[in-house]
């Protein structure tokens, strides 16, 4: 009997750890916090940090005319691309993924806000 308890238990619990839905829609609500520093637009400019339109697949450093910190030039130069993963842990603790880098955003640790940010990224920095 408390076997199944505990099998009854970790069914009803397991859509709380699995993935959650990403809302692009809601993502660019939380891509205003990195409006200060960024735009996403095709063509558009640099701002403090560097325009985000196709980074989704993108080499890390790789946007022309930005100047990058040691920090990211040295994570570039070891291969580091945003694909889901590495944006995942770089937008949740940029210090984290690149030690010294110059972003000062502190990260988000709102996972739900995270999985809408992602959403967004990718569709706003590939859209046609």
């Amino acid at each position: 009997m408390r076997v199944w308890m505990l099998a009854a238990a970790a069914l009803a619990l397991a859509p709380l750890g699995g993935a959650m839905a990403q809302d692009a829609d809601a993502g660019a609500r939380v891509f205003n916090q990195c409006r200060a520093c960024h735009t996403i637009n095709q063509g558009g400019r640099n701002g403090v940090g560097p325009n985000l339109y196709g980074v989704w697949g993108r080499a890390a450093g790789a946007v022309e005319g930005f100047r990058y910190s040691a920090p990211m030039r040295a994570k570039a130069g070891e291969g580091l691309t945003w694909n889901a993963d590495n944006m995942r842990a770089y937008l949740t603790d940029p210090k984290a993924v690149v030690p010294g880098g110059s972003m000062s955003f502190a990260g988000i640790r709102n996972e739900q806000q995270l999985n809408d940010l992602l959403a967004y990224l990718q569709r706003a920095s590939t859209a046609q």
